[in-house]
């Protein structure tokens, strides 16, 4: 496996660790009108986001190489930021969309250079979460309107 995919892999799995963590946060924190709406999203999201953690991790192990597995090292790698704890409901919904951007655009990268290295499982297995991003990204949008 190419030390650069590796790498990549990597910082995706620590940008969903940190994804898992802020939509928990989020979870229990949204208050207001949009509560109940908001508060069951989150847990759809915090769900799919356990899954990707797990499929990331296998699938970096499957590849030979090591999966970060600390929160130190997943703060270090993320590109992503964790809830500064004041958010307001609207600002969760806008601090994702901005999350999940960011990852579609580095999911992007990881596609070409997977699929440069002949290594379509891990492109397929990325082109499943970019898709599912950007719908998420689509309805949170319409939903801060």
């Amino acid at each position: 496996m190419s030390n650069g995919l590796t790498v990549m892999l990597n910082n995706q799995l620590s940008n969903w660790n940190i994804l898992y963590t802020k939509l928990h946060n989020y979870h229990w924190y949204v208050t207001g009108t949009e509560f109940f709406t908001l508060h069951e999203k989150f847990e759809e999201y915090y769900t799919e986001a356990g899954q990707y953690i797990d499929d990331i991790a296998e699938r970096i192990l499957t590849l030979k190489g090591k999966p970060a597995a600390t929160l130190k090292k997943f703060l270090e790698t993320a590109t992503i930021e964790e809830a500064s704890c004041s958010e307001n409901a609207k600002e969760m919904v806008s601090v994702l969309i901005k999350d999940f951007e960011q990852v579609i655009k580095e999911s992007k990268k990881l596609i070409e250079t997977a699929e440069d290295l002949h290594d379509q499982p891990t492109a397929d297995m990325f082109i499943g979460i970019k898709s599912s991003l950007e719908q998420h990204v689509w309805m949170l949008s319409a939903y801060n309107e």
